[in-house]
């Protein structure tokens, strides 16, 4: 008989994140030898070649000259109505699909992926992910009695395994009777992929097969790196495939204020639905409602007040836009001498297009870290290879860090 008070369903559940674990590893060895003589590629936010956090500087000024009021006053549970228009304005762009959309305020895109799991899929039954995904995705399917299936993102080409992923889908649904997809593109995390206009016709092409069958599909796009993917309609071309698609296919966006807005502890996301059936939407509205009452209660009302403000304004608009550009410049510039190193060394990658992170395949991952440890280079090491954010690596810290990382994978 347990000896402890929690609930037996509860017993034995212990968060084990590496990549805050590696984090801590790095901010230690920084203290102890100065921050100068160490490479922290483990942090998952923006910061300058000074190796401080980056903040859009619109984005401060803004926030700081919110009154107190929207800082300590309550929101409505689905979040205010404007910020709602702005999220869906701000998750499309100019490449709004045709049909019916809403949105519900989150706790970042965390609560939005929160609430499409819970309100998209079955207890006891799978919800299918890429194998390369953000690792979270499996606690939040875990906590809640969902089972994370994977499907292999590339093929031997290194393009999307769309044979993969057509057969994981078919497999799931000869046992249940709907399936919630979790897509994270463009700027996936931890590769740093992006799905193609084909890619996502012949993802489709394999949904609309299983809806005529009489299946239920929802699709949840994680697009929490979308503002730092390129110019910003080109990476949203792929949504206007979402127009008009069949009642039974639902597509829902996870957006978030952490990276495109650099608020990352603020805690501000919604989940965006669009769908041809207005019942559809009326319904998610209406889950939503209950789940985020039932879950955070309500959200920031400072950072919903922020994009109101920005979405309202198109000179702060061209000032946001100008400012990502400036970021999403230097974390290009990183990346291209990483990825040029790593050609000249013989270093395998992961195909990386746009995004925070490169990753490193490898089945001996923590082994791999280790190494990299001894040189004071920290990584994240994920199931399939190691993670390094060249969104946060000062860019005179990126020569010769490819060689190291194949000494390491070599030495294992």
């Amino acid at each position: 008989m347990a000896t402890f008070m929690a609930a037996s369903s509860r017993e034995g559940k212990k968060l084990n994140d590496v990549i805050f674990s590696a984090s801590a590893a790095a901010r230690a060895a920084a203290q102890q030898y100065g921050a100068e003589h160490i490479v922290n590629a483990t942090v998952g936010c923006y910061a300058g070649d000074d190796e401080k956090l980056g903040c859009l500087p619109v984005v401060e000024k803004i926030y700081r000259s919110l009154p107190m009021s929207d800082f300590i006053a309550y929101a409505p549970p689905i979040g205010l109505e404007g910020y709602r228009k702005a999220a869906i304005s701000e998750t499309f762009e100019n490449q709004i699909p045709e049909g019916y959309a809403d949105a519900v305020a989150t706790a970042g895109g965390t609560g939005a992926i929160h609430i499409a799991i819970a309100n998209y899929s079955e207890a006891g039954e799978c919800v299918l992910a890429a194998d390369w995904r953000w690792g979270v995705y499996d606690g939040l399917c875990s906590e809640i009695g969902r089972k994370l299936t994977t499907f292999a993102l590339f093929d031997g080409n290194q393009a999307f395994n769309i044979e993969s992923f057509s057969s994981a889908v078919a497999d799931i649904l000869r046992k249940q009777d709907s399936l919630l997809i979790i897509l994270n593109t463009p700027a996936n995390n931890p590769t740093g992929f992006g799905m193609s206009c084909q890619d996502w016709t012949e993802v489709l092409q394999v949904c609309r097969l299983h809806e005529k069958q009489g299946k239920r599909i929802s699709i949840l796009v994680d697009i929490a790196y979308i503002a730092f993917a390129g110019d910003k309609n080109e990476t949203r071309r792929f949504m206007r495939l979402f127009s008009n698609l069949p009642e039974h296919i639902f597509t829902m966006f996870a957006y978030s204020m952490s990276k495109g807005y650099t608020l990352y502890g603020q805690r501000a996301g919604a989940l965006v639905g669009i769908s041809s059936s207005r019942e559809v939407i009326r319904e998610f509205a209406e889950l939503g409602r209950y789940s985020a009452r039932t879950s955070w209660s309500n959200v920031n009302r400072a950072a919903m007040t922020l994009l109101m403000i920005v979405r309202g304004d198109t000179g702060l608009q061209q000032q946001i836009d100008a400012e990502r550009a400036a970021f999403f410049e230097k974390i290009r510039q990183r990346a291209a001498v990483f990825m040029a190193e790593a050609g000249q060394c013989g270093l395998r990658v992961v195909p990386y297009q746009t995004g925070f992170f490169i990753s490193v395949p490898t089945v001996a991952s923590q082994a791999v870290c280790e190494q990299l440890q001894g040189q004071r280079i920290y990584a994240a090491p994920l199931a399939l290879g190691v993670r390094l954010g060249v969104c946060s690596i000062p860019i005179a810290k990126i020569p010769g860090l490819a060689a190291k990382v194949k000494q390491a994978v070599d030495a294992v």
